[in-house]
Parts: C-alpha cells; structure tokens; sequence
C-alpha cells in the first residue's frame, strides 16, 4: 500500500476529527457509493471472510439475515469460494463476488460490515484494518490469538466508533439469557463460581516429517499473515492449525470460549482474574499438534472462580461432579454454583436450575444461532455497542482467559501424574473437577513418560493494566508479527 494503515488513519483522523471512511485505494476500478452507517430502511451489505469452516455457517446465518445482503466473499483458498458457492448458491445468477485478498476486500467502499471465520491468528488484525476501513465487525470466537490483542481491537473500536461482536451465538439465545437472568436473580443464592466444560474427544491429526501440502491457488503468504510464513509440518493445511500455538489455541481456545464467557457472564466479572494456574498436556498421543487436549484450568477473582475442564481424550465414565441432577456432564456446557442451588446450561440454547437435593427449579429454552447476527445489525443501525449483545471488550475479556490458561501451561514444568496445583484447592467443585480429572486420564492409561503431564506456572494478574507480574508471561500475551502484518496500535 502506499502509505501505512496507521498513518491513513492518524491523517484521517487529524484532518475530520471523526471515524474512518474507507480508504479509496486497490479498488475494482469502479466508483463506489461511500461506506455506509446503516439505517433502519437499508440493508447492510456484509463480506464474509474465510469460507473454509465455521465461515460457511456464516455465510448461511447472512443469508437467512433479511436486513442483510452478501455481496463479497473472501478467501485465500479459491477452492473454499467454489464450495461455498456450490453449497448456497448452486444455479444463482450472480453469486457474492469472489476477492482473494482482504486488502482488497477492504478497500472497498461498497461493503459495511465483515464475518470473519479465518484461523484465529488472523483474528484481531483483520478485525483492526476492518475497523480503519470504516466497516464494522462480527468476528468469530476467540476474538483474540492472545491477551493483548483484544485490547487493542476494543481500543480502536471505541476510537472509530465501530460496532464489534464476537461470535458467541448463545449471548443471544432466548433460553440462555434467560437462564442467566435466573442465576443472577439471586434465588440460587450467591453464585460465585461457574464451571466451564468442553468434553469433546479430538483424536490425533497424525505425526509426519514434512510440510502441508499447499491447496492449488492457496496464497500461503496471505493464509500466514502475521504469523511466520514457513509452511507447517503436518498432514494438512486446513482446520489442523486449530492444534498449534502459532495459529490456534488448542480447545482451551477453540470451544472453550464459548463456555468461559457464559462462566464470565454469570459471575458479572468485567475484568481479568487475579491468579491464573492450569493443569495438563497434550496426552494420549505423539502428533505435530502442540498445544493441550486435556487441561483444566483455575481462574480465581477476589469473590469467585471459574473452572475450565477440557477433555480431548474419550470419556468413559460418566462425570457429574458429585450432583444429584443435571448430569452425567458429557459435550460442552456450564455449570453454575450457588449457595442454595445451581444450574447447567448444556447447549447454547438452553438451561435447567435445581437445589442440591435434585428438585428442579425452572427450565428454560429457545434461540437460533440467526439472532446473534440479527443483534449485530441492531447494533449496526443504532451505532450504539452497548446494544451488542457480546460486544467486543466483552469478547476480549472472556477470549483472555483462555489465552492465559494457556501461558500458564505453557510456562509449566513436567509433573508426576496425581500432581495438583495449590490455588483454590480447599473449594469443593475445584477439588471435585481435580478428581475426576484424575480419574479420567486413568482411564486413558496415559503413558507420561511419551506424552508429559504439566502443572502450569500459577501468574498473578494486575486486572487495571491486563499484565502479570512474570515478565516471561508478559511476552507471551503478545505475539512477533511479521513485517506488512504488523497489529497496529492506538
């Protein structure tokens, strides 16, 4: 480009003292009606970017949208395009245009808002440039590869008043917010601690000696963006980066977000928590995978916790943490603890409340994935965040926590099996997760010695300034970027 994003918008903001508009270079050629904010009478035109995987819901999402219309489709991988065409548009005339490169994509003044569904690595920049382009912003869970850059993308989104939602659909759902409307209510008594689980088996993406091979017409510069443009070693290219650190976040990371922020939403904690520790390892099995696939992990607030239990490895016996009712806990759900009760939510759209001798308490369901999206474009035309149901600092707050999670293991250390860490380990549900944590990789025969089980190095966290005490940890809560992918800062 010919001068830096960076530089465009501090010009542009000089200059008009308000937000972006998009920038008018690499367009198609043609003139474009200006980038616009959107009004009740109009319909938002939307890009979705990365069409691969989750992007494809997406793209089903805007098109069942009413007050939506598609008009662009960016991926790197031509192949993507041409299946999400086959798939949604079979026998359309005209199908959303096809733009390989999201420079491109964002330099065009026809667009108002962008999907993203691209590996998590590219997240927050595209979710940044996005923003600078005067374009709003829905971006798929975590919203963040790691704990600064969700920082980053709320310090712009309030700077350039653009509207930024991450992809939690079930902060939308009619049952769910119900339910937590309930565990607020105060009739389960205090709740001060919510237990996120994510038992979902992933089985190993295999151990090879050589590189991906590169889909034909994939743009691996473009695919590697920020991170290093060295091809991974691994059977493939596609949804396997969800494995490694450089470009995933293992399921603490990938599910798990979706159950950390229902955990965070409950407990009403608008800030990160004070001490962080985590539990476990890539066990079970030796592949090019290098994060974790079996990991709990203790967050701990002044006034409350919250547990994340991720289990990649088959579930043989059933877990239902010492309750009466709600259980066996199987996929991924949440637990809610209180006083005088608690309750599950076992899907994104529903949830149940008992007290502890099992007598239910009230039920509660219904939503689609859709109003996620419809909430969204309410936010789009009222250009008010706070209409967001999930807007993004709340994004950047729940997807935090699994990025800390995963530092903590990350700067952990080999452990016997049996071994525990210490923080919180007098309350009741963080030793009953311990314990069929245990009993669980028993299970499982887990030969230590091949696969290591790590005790995570416990951080401390200054919730006011979102760093650790640890400087080693600090340098994790960014990331190097690569040069022209740069994540700029406000």
């Amino acid at each position: 480009m010919s001068v830096s994003r960076r530089d465009f918008v501090e010009h542009a903001l000089v200059l008009a003292g308000v937000a972006l508009a998009s920038s008018p270079r690499h367009g198609s050629g043609a003139e474009r009606a200006p980038a616009r904010s959107g009004t009740p009478s109009e319909k938002v035109r939307v890009a979705v970017i990365g069409v691969n995987g989750q992007g494809s819901a997406h793209l089903g999402e805007w098109l069942r949208t009413p007050e939506a219309d598609v008009v662009a489709i960016c991926d790197v991988d031509p192949a993507a395009y041409e299946r999400a065409c086959q798939k949604q548009f079979k026998g359309a005339a005209h199908p959303p245009e096809y733009v390989p490169d999201v420079r491109r994509l964002l330099d065009r003044k026809d667009i108002d808002a962008v999907s993203i569904a691209t590996p998590n690595h590219w997240h927050a920049l595209m979710a940044v440039w996005a923003m600078q382009s005067g374009k709003d912003v829905y971006v798929e869970k975590p919203c963040s590869h790691n704990v600064d850059e969700g920082r980053v993308m709320t310090d712009w989104a309030r700077k350039l008043g653009r509207m930024c939602q991450m992809g939690v659909q079930s902060r939308s759902m009619s049952g769910m917010r119900q339910t937590i409307d309930f565990v607020k209510s105060g009739k389960l008594g205090p709740v001060k601690v919510s237990h996120a689980v994510c038992f979902r088996p992933r089985g190993s993406i295999g151990l090879v000696d050589t590189p991906a091979p590169i889909p034909p017409g994939l743009d691996f510069n473009l695919w590697a963006g920020p991170a290093p443009a060295v091809v991974p070693t691994r059977k493939r290219l596609h949804y396997d980066w969800h494995w490694t650190h450089l470009t995933g976040n293992g399921d603490l990371g990938n599910q798990n977000p979706h159950e950390l922020d229902k955990a965070r939403w409950a407990i009403g904690k608008q800030e990160l928590p004070r001490k962080v520790v985590s539990l476990g390892g890539r066990l079970g099995y030796v592949d090019n995978g290098d994060v974790a696939n079996s990991q709990l992990t203790i967050y701990q607030w002044d006034d409350a916790l919250i547990i994340s239990d991720v289990r990649g490895l088959p579930i043989k016996a059933p877990v239902t943490f010492g309750l009466a009712a709600g259980g066996p806990f199987k996929g991924a759900c949440n637990i809610w603890y209180g006083t005088e009760g608690f309750a599950v939510g076992p899907n994104y759209t529903s949830g149940v409340a008992f007290d502890y001798d099992g007598k239910e308490l009230g039920k509660w369901s219904g939503g689609s994935y859709q109003q996620h999206f419809g909430n969204f474009v309410k936010a789009i035309k009222s250009r008010n965040h706070r209409d967001l149901h999930l807007d993004i600092e709340d994004g950047h707050l729940s997807s935090a926590l699994a990025h800390l999670g995963n530092v903590s293991w990350t700067l952990g250390e080999p452990v016997a099996a049996g071994t525990r860490p210490s923080l919180a380990a007098s309350d009741p549900h963080v030793a009953a997760s311990l314990d069929t944590f245990a009993t669980y990789l028993a299970e499982n025969s887990i030969d230590y010695a091949t696969t290591p089980l790590t005790l995570g190095r416990e951080l401390t966290i200054d919730p006011q300034t979102e760093k650790s005490t640890d400087a080693e940890a600090n340098r994790l809560f960014t990331r190097d970027y690569r040069k022209g992918f740069e994540l700029p800062r406000v």
